[in-house]
């Protein structure tokens, strides 16, 4: 989904013409002493601190207020590097007619979309369900028991581009609410009833079979650009990270191929500071939307990392080396863990650091157009020129670091920098895995729990189903990058504590939020992997791996459960449900488990994890009380492999060669 997406006017569109508002465009501006998210953890929400608009963060209070005074909820949700956010936040929220009358008429509440997923995302489909489109920043209004009537995304200070104007939007929908009363509970009732049906589907009777592979490959098939890779849209394009997985471990590199070509060709990808930015414009992947994020890097360092493996071909390797560098250079927190993103915009100027001018030093014959004189970098860039390059860029003003460490995209960099370190054998990059598995484990865990996010020591909250699972998933690597077991006893008890608290035993799959928490107008599931795995796919995963491990037939049963709630969506829809479908491949694959006893830097461990096989699971030992373990040592005093199939294991071999 877009930064910003342009809503559908049809509901707002009638509001306004009921209320006959003329086009007004408020531009008194001044700075007023803070108000309450001053306290708050978010880079976002500190960003809005000092707006004459009385916000809130979201919480009971100002669900009591807005009960206290009977007025509606005005639900604003963005996140630190989103660019239209700042535009608004410049035009409107820092403009104070306009605040007087959200203060008016609105109790206001600010939400970080990245630290509150699940306010995000129960609004967000509510917002989609009006208006057939949605994105940041999200503007909902609210009853004060916290139920949808209207909504949209970005609105202009003045009517243009066939969006009416935001004061006219607060006067309509402030009008609306006083006045239409039986209206705005008529659209509720309907929007709330929608979202828990949502929530309650009920799974697919049918059989989970290699039917819905074949047909999720047809149809990226079907989709796939040939010229310039991706899938569906021509533009704006979005890295998919998890539908190339799925081609690599299908055996379908073709498809994969030019996808991995284009976007690496440079400009979605920062040829100088390497990393990928957040999405290009046009279908070249040339012009970018310039934000980083770090999910993005996490997932596409993987990607990368299997496409060089499948393919050979080297330039995917220097992707991988060089955005990990990234990652240790420009992301890494001094406290530990990864920042959450970077700003598209520097001092207000989107992608100013990022592009070039004539005469600034680099290869003029390199230099795409971009707009107000700026030029992009597209092509080849030797060592010597990387490096120079990326001297006199550091010389520049750097865009803003949302500092914050989501534990979710944080568990993503760490599955990338164990298998990364693993197989391009750098052990400097294995030690950063195991510094930030003890992160994860140490500050951002309370009580065995994690949180969702930590910023300055402060955590904004409980974690949810992604944060678990992504750790998990990380923690998993980390094992089989340094054979430590500490790690996969760590990935399964996250893993189990996950389906305690999130899963849902009447329909199957999981609940985004726990279900002791707090609880909104309507529990959500989250089953759409794109731009990232869902929390439910991604648990699936999990899930399976261990059960295979720990011969956990129920652990088994609970992936099915959530791969049964897709059903025939799965062949249907690839592109939104990739990372489900690499758990349903590794499903049905034939069961291939790794018992390896030693280190793993023996040569027989070395040659036994060197191939690509996604579906293999990994358990290093000596080790009692893992099932795939037991009963397993050092042969003649030497390192062991033993290959088993549904703990069937042949004799283990202890020469490379062998294997």
């Amino acid at each position: 989904m877009a930064s910003r997406a342009r809503t559908k006017s049809g509901p707002l569109k009638q509001v306004l013409l009921g209320v006959g508002l003329s086009q007004t465009q408020p531009r008194s501006r001044y700075r007023k002493k803070v108000n309450r998210l001053a306290s708050e953890t978010s880079p976002y929400l500190l960003q809005h601190a000092e707006n004459p608009v009385e916000w809130f963060p979201w919480g009971e209070e100002p669900l009591a207020k807005a009960r206290a005074e009977d007025k509606p909820i005005l639900l604003s949700v963005g996140y630190a590097a989103c660019h239209w956010c700042h535009v608004m936040a410049h035009e409107s929220f820092e403009d104070s007619e306009i605040a007087a009358l959200m203060n008016e008429r609105f109790v206001s509440v600010k939400v970080d979309r990245e630290e509150r997923p699940d306010v995000d995302g129960i609004y967000m489909d509510a917002v989609v369900a009006m208006t057939g489109s949605g994105g940041w920043p999200l503007t909902v209004f609210l009853t004060p028991e916290g139920e949808p009537f209207l909504g949209g995304t970005y609105f202009p200070p003045a009517p243009r581009h066939g969006l009416p104007s935001f004061p006219q939007v607060l006067v309509a929908v402030s009008e609306l609410y006083r006045e239409r009363r039986s209206e705005v509970t008529q659209r509720t009732d309907v929007l709330v009833d929608a979202l828990r049906q949502a929530a309650a589907a009920t799974p697919s009777a049918e059989p989970l079979t290699e039917s819905l592979l074949f047909d999720a490959v047809r149809r990226l098939g079907e989709l796939h650009n040939p010229e310039w890779g991706g899938f569906g849209a021509r533009a704006p394009k979005f890295p998919p990270a998890s539908v190339l997985e799925l081609l690599l471990r299908r055996g379908e590199a073709e498809l994969a191929v030019p996808t991995l070509d284009g976007m690496a060709a440079g400009g979605m990808y920062d040829l100088v500071g390497g990393g990928f930015h957040r999405y290009s414009v046009d279908e070249r992947w040339l012009v970018p939307h310039f934000e980083k994020m770090l999910y993005d890097n996490a997932l596409l360092v993987p990607a990368y990392l299997h496409g060089w493996l499948v393919t050979g071909r080297e330039r995917y390797r220097e992707v991988v080396e060089e955005t990990v560098e990234y990652l240790l250079r420009d992301l890494r927190l001094p406290g530990g863990g990864f920042a959450s993103s970077q700003d598209a915009d520097t001092d207000g100027v989107e992608g100013l650091t990022y592009t070039w001018a004539p005469g600034e030093g680099a290869p003029e014959e390199l230099l795409e157009p971009f707009e107000d004189g700026r030029f992009i970098l597209r092509g080849s860039l030797d060592p010597a020129t990387r490096a120079r390059l990326l001297e006199i860029r550091a010389g520049r003003p750097q865009p803003g670091l949302d500092d914050k460490a989501i534990a979710a995209w944080n568990g993503l960099a760490l599955a990338a920098l164990a298998e990364a370190g693993r197989r391009l054998e750098r052990a400097d990059w294995v030690d950063e895995a195991r510094a930030l598995g003890e992160f994860l484990l140490g500050p951002m865990s309370v009580e065995g729990r994690l949180v969702r996010s930590l910023r300055e020591g402060k955590a904004s909250g409980p974690g949810f189903l992604d944060d678990y699972a992504d750790v998990a998933h990380g923690l998993y690597e980390l094992h089989v990058a340094t054979g430590e077991l500490r790690w996969l006893e760590e990935s399964r008890r996250l893993a189990l504590l996950a389906v305690e608290l999130f899963a849902d035993d009447e329909h199957g799959a999981f609940f985004l939020a726990p279900a002791e928490g707090e609880q909104l107008v309507a529990p959500r599931k989250e089953l759409y992997d794109h731009p990232v795995p869902s929390g439910n796919s991604m648990l699936a995963y999990v899930l399976l791996r261990l059960a295979r491990i720990y011969g956990d037939d129920e652990l088994e049963r609970r992936a099915v459960g959530v791969m049964r709630l897709f059903g025939e969506s799965l062949g249907r829809g690839p592109t939104e449900f990739a990372w489900a479908l690499n758990a349903l491949d590794l499903y049905l694959a034939t069961p291939r488990e790794l018992a390896i006893v030693g280190p793993p830097e023996s040569d027989v461990a070395h040659a036994a994890l060197a191939p690509f096989e996604p579906n293999a699971v990994v358990a290093f030992g000596p080790a009692e009380g893992v099932p795939l373990l037991e009963g397993k040592g050092l042969v003649d005093g030497k390192p062991a492999v033993y290959v088993c199939e549904r703990f069937a294991c042949q004799a283990p071999v202890t020469e490379a060669a062998a294997l």
